[in-house]
Order: structure tokens, then sequence, then C-alpha cells
């Protein structure tokens, strides 16, 4: 258990025990939930900490509750009995920066990546907003928190990440998620497939995909911007 002395107060900037707080954790791995708990509950031991462990629970709470600070996990499942997915954490962030404008976050996650996926949603986010990897020192969580909390934003970790466009993006999707032809996309996207054609070398051009290094070293370049796209974390 965790105890928050005078003099970390101070350095860290810990709002006092005594004023009230509400926190929401989100997270499907009871260990890592239970470990999170532990640690804001013995660092704020008056605060009124829930948790929840599907999307759609989140959405529920926060038509009858407000939090001072929202702790989330972005591999979580929508509904119970469902496999987590790193999407549905996205998705639902993304709905909550554009309903709750000035609400505290932490994203508290291995795939912190991902996060480049909604960049811009994310810098232009009036409320605090800090990113935690949860393989981070519990003290250094603890100061990410308290940041957030505060209002302010930590997010140094997607600042020098590939950012795309959303129909970039989306295209990315439709072709290696949902597996469709170029055909199908411009369809899906109710696009010319010339567009989609010109999204892809777009896409190829940012994530320095191109026709002669494919053909030196005997690559396909779908399968090459596939390949740059997981590692830059822009799908799953």
């Amino acid at each position: 258990m965790i105890t928050v002395s005078s003099e970390e107060h101070q350095v860290y900037g810990y709002l006092p025990v005594e004023k009230k707080l509400r926190i929401l954790v989100v997270d499907d791995h009871q260990l890592i939930l239970t470990g999170t708990l532990d640690v804001l509950s013995s660092t704020y031991p008056e605060a009124d900490i829930f948790k929840a462990q599907i999307a759609n629970e989140v959405l529920s709470l926060l038509q009858s509750q407000q939090f001072e600070l929202i702790v989330m996990d972005l591999s979580i499942p929508n509904e119970l009995g469902e496999t987590a997915e790193i999407d549905t954490g996205i998705k639902l962030l993304q709905t909550l920066l554009k309903q709750y404008p000035n609400q505290n976050f932490m994203v508290q996650t291995s795939y912190v990546k991902a996060l480049i996926r909604i960049k811009h949603e994310i810098d232009n986010h009036q409320g605090g907003f800090a990113i935690a990897d949860k393989g981070l020192p519990e003290a250094d969580m603890l100061m990410r928190a308290n940041l957030a909390l505060n209002g302010a934003t930590h997010t140094k970790d997607i600042k020098t990440g590939i950012e795309l466009k959303p129909e970039w993006l989306d295209v990315l999707r439709l072709a290696f998620e949902e597996s469709l032809t170029d055909k199908a996309i411009a369809e899906r996207m109710y696009k010319s497939e010339r567009a989609v054609r010109n999204y892809w070398t777009k896409i190829q051009d940012v994530l320095g995909v191109y026709p002669e290094d494919c053909k030196q070293y005997g690559k396909n370049m779908r399968i090459q911007t596939e390949v740059r796209s997981r590692e830059e974390g822009l799908i799953d």
C-alpha cells in the first residue's frame, strides 16, 4: 500500500486528502484493476472510487455520476463475455472526449501507440489528459494521474508518432481488419476507386513505403503497408 507524506504532497502536488473526489477506474483485467484501485485508494483515502470493466458500463455510469478523473485502459470489451479489443477503448474514449470536453482523463495502457488514431481529438480536449504506460512505476503513474486531475496534460508519448487523416485510417481499417478490396472500400466510404488509390499513395508516403524499396527487397507494398501500420499502432 502506498502512503503519501507531506513532502510528497509538495513535490507531486497531490490534492489534499480532505477534498472529496470521485474517480472512475476502467480495466477488464481484474488483477490490474484491483492494483490500481488499491494505489488510488491509499493515495486518496477519502475519495469515492468506482470501477467498470466494460465500455457500456462506463457510458451508463456517466449518465448518473460525475467524476473528477477517469482512469482507463484501452483494451476492454464492449459487453460482458466479449473479447477485449483496443478499438473498443479507442472508440469509447473518442466518444467521451466529444461528449465531455472538460472531463479529466488518464489513459493507463500497454497500447499507448494506438492513441495516435485520435491524436487530433486529444490535442483539442479542454480537460486534463495524461498517458501512463502500464509498465511505469507507481510514483510516476500517480504523478500523471494528479496532473490530469488538476486539468494539466502529459501526452508526450504520442507526440512523435505518425498521424494520419481520419479517412486514411478508415482505409487501413477496412483493408486490413475487414479484408475489403479497394472497390468495396470505395463503396463503403462513398468514394471513387480513384480516391481510394490516392489515399493509399498518401498513406504509404507517410509510412515510408515506396515502390522502389519494395521492388529492391522483393516485398509486397500492400503487405509492407500493413506491417508499418501495425508497428505505428494505427491498426490492431
